[in-house]
């Protein structure tokens, strides 16, 4: 996704960092430790680590990719200088319902967080009306116009990390050697679907590269901010999970949050703290996607790879109000009907799909550059050793998804095709 005009470079490498960290930890960190452990049990926080240390090669991957561009487009970019613009479009159109899914999914856990502390929305009629209030509130709100920047994903991350950190910190006198070791293995019977929800802890990092044509060293930059955020990232959660095994015993964590976890180790101030926290960074994770996604309709509308709709600017607001209109009753909808097991696993399916994409134009990109891109990118070593790692890893997660997560997935792809095909007919049409 090429961008029109030159953007401004100032962002420099504490603020990848933060858009990162931002896109990354949002309400997986929340939502992830009940639906883990019920699976893995006391194995969840090596499962996390492990799985952490995979996702490094797609990282890697990413890493090299994005250093051969000064534009901004990040997986877009990629797939459509590798393969054209189909692919340029479907790497963008999964990246956007992926995001639809996340935020989707995201919403729901937010509703769950908030019913520990107003048990009316624990309610059939009070998750309804909550999850249709945020959808329409933060749709009305970026309609009519909303602006962000790095000081706001400063202040975000500080609220939302720091009473994490705590949280681990009271939590780990509560270690013991057989929960930080288990002696017996658990016998888990969709490690595939397991694996593609803990991935959901991990996908987000894209968000770095796609504004990469407004950082000031890229090339320099990018690689470290990167692979230094998913390793804070991975600890984070090994830890998180670690706490979250000791604290809360065998058969007691059926549906328990990191809000029980809370209120074992700080009494009612603990819970309330930790609900209020998931709440906050859940909710600046939803507000952000509602600013950015309907931005990437926007753009591949412009490129004209979809129908003109999605790229009507409103006169009064000058925002994207279709595009904006149409994402936030997609996610409406969604957040009603799924569970967060099946929006989070649509999400990092449809987000494998994307990355697949960008690593398979690697070595395309690799040539197109030549030498000269050879002596200005990051270069990973070992040939196509790593990427072929991260390739293998995206396929074979993609190939053990649950059936119901490929239905979700491939239904909003086919969608999205649909669309691409009528604004090229529409786009011939014009021509001729």
């Amino acid at each position: 996704m090429t961008t029109k005009t030159k953007l401004m470079r100032v962002i420099g490498g504490p603020g990848i960092a933060l858009v990162t960290i931002n896109s990354m930890i949002g309400a997986g960190i929340f939502a992830l430790p009940a639906s883990v452990t019920a699976q893995a049990g006391n194995l969840s926080p090596w499962l996390f680590l492990g799985i952490g240390a995979l996702f490094v090669t797609v990282v890697l991957s990413f890493a090299e990719l994005s250093s051969y561009f000064r534009e901004s487009g990040g997986p877009v970019l990629f797939a459509k200088t590798a393969f054209g613009p189909l692919a340029g479009f479907s790497s963008g159109w999964l990246l956007y319902i992926s995001r639809l899914s996340a935020f989707a999914a995201n919403t729901t856990a937010m509703a769950l967080y908030l019913g520990a502390l107003w048990p009316w929305i624990a309610t059939d009629v009070g998750r309804i009306t909550f999850i249709t209030t945020v959808c329409a509130g933060l749709t009305i709100a970026n309609y009519v116009g909303v602006k962000d920047g790095i000081r706001t994903l400063a202040l975000f991350t500080i609220l939302k990390i720091t009473p994490i950190v705590i949280l681990i910190l009271l939590g780990l006198k509560e270690v013991t050697g057989d929960t930080l070791l288990p002696s017996s293995m658990p016998d888990i019977d969709d490690f595939g679907g397991l694996t593609l929800l803990i991935i959901y802890a991990f996908i987000g990092f894209e968000a770095s590269t796609i504004v990469s044509g407004e950082m000031k060293t890229p090339r320099r930059t990018m690689p470290k901010a990167i692979l230094w955020t998913v390793a804070v990232t991975t600890i984070l959660y090994f830890l998180i999970m670690l706490v979250y095994v000791s604290v809360l015993p065998e058969g007691e964590r059926d549906g328990k949050t990191l809000t029980d976890v809370g209120r074992v180790l700080a009494g009612g101030v603990g819970a309330v703290v930790i609900a209020l926290t998931a709440i906050f960074s859940i909710g600046g994770n939803l507000a952000a996607n509602m600013l950015s996604v309907p931005r990437l309709s926007f753009a591949l509308s412009e490129q004209g790879l979809l129908p003109e709709w999605f790229g009507k600017v409103h006169p009064r607001f000058q925002t994207p109000g279709n595009s904006v209109l149409l994402f936030g009753s997609f996610c409406l909808l969604l957040a009603l009907t799924g569970t967060f097991a099946l929006l989070a696993g649509a999400s990092s399916l449809a987000r494998m799909f994307s990355y697949a994409l960008s690593i398979g134009g690697l070595p395309k990109i690799r040539r197109l550059f030549g030498e000269e891109g050879k002596e200005r990118a990051f270069r990973l070593p070992f040939g196509f050793v790593i990427p072929g790692i991260a390739l293998l890893l995206c396929l074979w997660i993609s190939a053990n998804a649950p059936a119901a997560t490929w239905y979700l997935a491939m239904s909003q792809l086919a969608i999205g095709l649909m669309l691409y095909w009528l604004a090229r007919a529409a786009s011939a049409k014009i021509r001729s």
